[in-house]
């Protein structure tokens, strides 16, 4: 074995126990080997075991008004947001959303699995795909064109990032469908097949953090029949970089636990890191949850809140703490650095001018996202997860309501609706006999795996809910606080997204290959498998509206390949009439209510590579699982936006080739540049990150 593979080797502790997630390098960059390592949450909370419509989707909400506000259109009203029913009924429907249980214009059918070793973007027959914009794509007038084998950090800052997730296309108001922004988040970076052996050190770190951050760019088509291309230089492009300045808002901003030497105030941070997936809210402004942020810096690593939060004394992976003091918060006056990481982040694509926002009143923690609904009170809900194995599902309730109208007096009041409110961590309680669940998926006698939830305090009417913590320590140490109230215990939420037509709420849990080891937590109502390699999704349906504090779930699924003998559970509906599916991520709905699935981890677990899958919500085909697409060798299918009225689907393709080298690519998606051909302008034999959209082509 060659010293450099030793050395590779020993940056992986996952090598070799990747069983149902991803591959051992993707665990090292983007999130620091979080499965190799203790389990953060080491509280005494019970597990699942102990506690015996044409709707417009949120995708397709905004409008500009005639004062130049932006407006959502939920129920069909241009007037304001309509609150979606918790009931789940149709009888408890807008009229739009009772229109919208009619079929999707998207019709398709179904692709086969493709094998893990083949690098191609696949999709259905009559459809086909182009990338809208590539890692390295040039955004402004004076962006250089990309040059992989002579990068610099200059050249980055003003070009398209690295690892695109969750991304939205939000239509330009008076464009007639011409005109629309691309927002996209950039979680991490792989500079091992970024960056030929020769590119010093210092400049792949500082290339590296160009890489990272948000872009918005503007996209522009013929007709709505035609693909988009974005428009380098355009008015609205803009790159969110390390060294942008965001301002923390709500009760922790200001305390002493989030101030630094370089900001005294506790107000102003710079940059964001790790961002996964997000949400787009009914006022038009974009979130974005910062997850992974623990993986950029070096700690003491010896307090309890360090220990919660991953934090340790170990050398990071991209080692920008050589470079930068604030990376290494046991510097004098950085120990407060990472409290300013892990937070939702609210930023406003249609200002470039503006300064993004961190939400400190919807908690700390490895957030993948946030997504948001209008409650019937009026109030705004956005639901949490935090992505790691045995944390939470959180929810937050606004203090003020949503104003409706397109006033610009309207928006300034919404956009400040996330800076004070309630924060909630739920507990679960199953319905079955503990004896039914044995280990194997096998469905309780009931005929589901269902039972009752409540949302627990930690935050109310601006008082804490936490003994022995202020406002400000139950924000800045979300996990220690939830901790202390009893919540349940979760197999890693990932995306957690409220349906608009029914308000029933879809947690995506994505997997937990530690339950039933020896000593860790076995099979649950919840969590009906040992070994929980391939996921599942849970369903809510709140008791009242939004804001309640009680629900109702069972599972929607229960992931696999039937095909493989794993045992599965599709709501009823036959197990062999599904597509394979392994490692839920992030999911969005069709405007009429259909959920879409992208997979993380699917190689690894069913031998598949990942992809997009729809799923049927109602009625008899319930449960039904068809895939629409397969991401390339080594990719994660992300960020999936669907607008099936245009039969068109676009998503964010993650880390191709993820597990080659500079040298030696495993995928040469999107340009497929043949073997002894010189690449065409713009193009690399390489693989890139990208935005692809996906359309059909017949009639």
């Amino acid at each position: 074995m060659s010293e450099s593979t030793v050395r590779k080797l020993n940056l992986l502790p996952m090598f070799g126990h990747t069983k149902g997630k991803r591959s051992p390098i993707t665990c090292a960059l983007k999130c620091d080997n979080a499965c190799s390592g203790d389990v953060c949450n080491t509280s005494s909370n019970s597990y699942f075991r102990d506690i015996a419509s044409a709707a417009v989707s949120r995708r397709a909400a905004l409008g500009l008004g005639a004062a130049g506000a932006l407006a959502v259109v939920l129920g069909g009203n241009l007037g304001g947001a309509q609150p979606a029913s918790a009931a789940g009924t149709e009888a408890g429907l807008s009229a739009a959303a009772k229109i919208g249980l009619q079929k999707s214009k998207l019709s398709f059918t179904a692709i086969k699995p493709v094998d893990a070793a083949v690098d191609k973007f696949t999709v259905p027959a009559g459809f086909t795909w182009q990338p809208i914009i590539r890692w390295g794509d040039s955004l402004f007038a004076d962006s250089p064109a990309f040059d992989i084998n002579n990068q610099t950090a200059a050249a980055q800052a003003r070009q398209f990032g690295y690892n695109n997730d969750y991304t939205d296309i939000l239509p330009v108001p008076g464009s007639k469908d011409r005109r629309a922004l691309l927002f996209t988040n950039h979680e991490y970076t792989n500079e091992g097949i970024m960056f030929p052996a020769t590119l010093p050190a210092a400049e792949v770190r500082a290339i590296g953090r160009a890489a990272h951050g948000l872009t918005v760019v503007e996209l522009e088509r013929q007709n709505k029949n035609k693909p988009w291309t974005y428009v380098k230089g355009a008015p609205l492009n803009r790159r969110y970089l390390t060294d942008t300045v965001y301002e923390l808002t709500g009760p922790a901003a200001g305390s002493e636990l989030v101030k630094t030497i370089d900001d005294p105030a506790g107000r102003w941070i710079k940059g964001t890191l790790g961002n996964c997936s997000g949400g787009t809210t009914p006022w038009g402004t974009i979130l974005s949850g910062e997850e992974n942020f623990n993986g950029y810096f070096v700690s003491a690593g010896t307090s309890s809140s360090d220990k919660r939060y991953g934090l340790t004394s170990k050398p990071t992976s991209r080692q920008w703490e050589l470079d930068e003091q604030r990376f290494d918060t046991r510097n004098a006056g950085y120990a407060n650095e990472t409290n300013r990481f892990g937070w939702v982040i609210e930023v406003d694509p249609f200002d470039p001018s503006s300064t993004p926002k961190k939400r400190s009143a919807m908690g700390r923690f490895k957030h993948e996202g946030a997504n948001v609904i209008v409650a019937e009170s009026g109030h705004v809900v956005a639901y949490m997860g935090d992505d790691e194995r045995f944390d939470y599902l959180y929810k937050f309730v606004s203090k003020q309501k949503y104003q409706p109208g397109d006033t610009a007096a309207a928006r300034r009041h919404n956009m400040d609706l996330l800076s004070e409110g309630n924060l909630y961590v739920a507990k679960f309680t199953g319905n079955s006999p503990a004896a039914e669940i044995d280990g194997t998926g096998k469905v309780p006698a009931d005929g589901a795996f269902d039972g009752t939830g409540e949302w627990l305090p930690l935050v109310v009417d601006g008082a804490s809910a936490v003994a022995g913590m202020t406002v400000a320590e139950v924000l800045v140490y979300t996990r220690l606080a939830a901790d202390k109230v009893g919540p349940t215990k979760m197999d890693r939420c990932e995306d957690v997204q409220p349906s608009l037509h029914s308000g029933k709420v879809y947690v995506v849990c994505t997997n937990n290959s530690d339950r039933g080891k020896p000593g860790k937590e076995g099979a649950t109502e919840v969590n009906p498998r040992t070994l929980n390699r391939d996921g599942h999704i849970v369903e809510i349906t709140e008791t009242g509206d939004q804001t309640s504090t009680v629900f109702n779930w069972n599972l929607l699924m229960v992931c696999g390949d039937p095909a493989q003998g794993d045992v599965t559970y599709f709501s009823g509906y036959p197990v062999d009439k599904v597509s394979p599916i392994s490692c839920p991520d992030n999911v969005a709905f069709d405007s009429v209510g259909n959920l879409w699935i992208s997979t993380d981890g699917a190689p690894s677990g069913i031998g598949y590579n990942d992809g997009l899958f729809k799923v049927t919500l109602e009625g008899e085909e319930r449960g039904k699982v068809e895939q629409f697409l397969s991401v390339p060798r080594d990719a994660e299918t992300c960020g999936p936006v669907i607008h099936d009225e245009e039969r068109t689907v676009f998503v964010a393709v993650q880390h191709p080739g993820e597990e080659g080298t500079f040298d030696a690519p495993h995928s040469y998606f999107p340009d497929y540049v043949q073997a002894g051909v010189t690449p065409a302008a713009g193009q690399v034999r390489a693989p890139r990150p990208s935005i692809v959209q996906v359309f059909r082509t017949d009639s």
